[in-house]
């Protein structure tokens, strides 16, 4: 279930894995898990034909993937992170629910997406409260940058969509200037726009609105 990456775009995080979740990773893993391997994954094969697969890069706790998963069954999910913690959570939650449209990675999904994803193959990509990076000097370590929105274009079907959120006022302002000047993709709204009501608030998101922090939901869409 695991991909390499580089450069790291994220930190890790501590935290401790509950029982629960150490036996949905010993027992479930395989059931839901992006197959290994090094070369394009076949998302036919993995959802059906013609179904819709949107890439997740990054879900935290699960929470708000399980949520949009369950709401909407006939896409295909690929979720990613690197947070052992939430992968256990999710798949637990993925049994739960008996969900059968997500296929979890515990790994880097930006590694996943430069590696193993074909071009033109996705409806969606999601990039939900990626890593601030706050100080100026890590600021190269931010995810979304100009080769990330290339990347993206280059992944996306025509019409597929980006959507990322941010409660950082400097980095959606990234996002925004990286996407824009990105030719192949089209930015949405002319800038972010406020939380769609079908995009369920994140734990962390919920944290950095009490913190006084704005949030910033900004789409582009593949031209």
């Amino acid at each position: 279930m695991t991909v390499n990456s580089a450069p790291q775009t994220y930190k890790l995080r501590r935290g401790r894995i509950t029982p629960g979740q150490r036996l949905a990773l010993g027992t479930l893993a395989d059931r839901f898990a992006v197959p290994e391997g090094d070369g394009p994954l076949d998302l036919g094969a993995l959802f059906g034909a013609d179904v819709p697969v949107v890439l997740e890069i990054g879900f935290g706790m699960g929470g708000t993937t399980l949520e949009m998963a369950e709401a909407d069954q006939g896409t295909g999910l690929i979720a990613a992170d690197v947070h052992t913690p939430g992968v256990g959570a999710l798949l637990r939650g993925l049994h739960e629910r008996e969900l059968e449209n997500v296929r979890v990675l515990n790994g880097d999904g930006g590694a996943l997406l430069r590696q193993r994803i074909p071009s033109g193959s996705l409806a969606g990509i999601r990039v939900y409260f990626p890593d601030p990076w706050p100080k100026a000097r890590h600021h190269k370590r931010r995810l979304v940058d100009a080769e990330f929105a290339a990347l993206v274009a280059d992944r996306l079907a025509p019409g597929g969509r980006l959507h990322c959120a941010t409660d950082w006022e400097h980095y959606a302002e990234q996002m925004v200037a990286v996407l824009s000047a990105e030719p192949g993709l089209e930015l949405e709204h002319g800038g972010p726009v406020e939380r769609p009501a079908w995009r369920p608030v994140t734990k962390y998101e919920a944290r950095g609105v009490a913190r006084g922090h704005a949030v910033a939901d900004i789409f582009a869409v593949r031209a």
